[in-house]
């Protein structure tokens, strides 16, 4: 106890009964009712708890996801075109424009 304070029971607002007649609804206070020393933690104002489902089916869920989207992409894959479908030609090829023989250097023979 801190200095004869109470501490009530650990219990998250948000399992309250919303429907109840509360001095503070937002809240789900009553008036002069004790804080827990943790309020910051357990008000209506903290994170909400995730209740919908167990951590199970969460992960049941999870792995269904990725095995289908793993699936879509193998699917997918062997049709992908990995190509332009035309490959472009040039008359009498890239030879000088890419590097090739009787191409113009940046450097003298000596600096290679």
């Amino acid at each position: 106890m801190n200095g004869g304070y109470i501490n009530p029971p650990a219990e998250k607002r948000q399992f309250r009964d919303p429907y109840a007649d509360w001095w503070d609804k937002q809240e789900r206070r009553n008036y002069g009712e004790p804080v827990h020393e943790d309020n910051d933690i357990l008000g209506m104002f903290s994170p909400e708890e995730y209740t919908h489902f167990k951590p199970g089916k969460g992960a049941l869920l999870l792995g269904t996801f990725v095995a289908t989207v793993l699936g879509l992409c193998a699917a997918v894959y062997p049709y992908y075109p990995d190509k332009p479908s035309a490959p472009r030609a040039f008359p009498g090829g890239l030879d000088i424009e890419l590097g090739g023989e009787g191409t113009l250097h940046a450097t003298s023979e000596e600096d290679r």
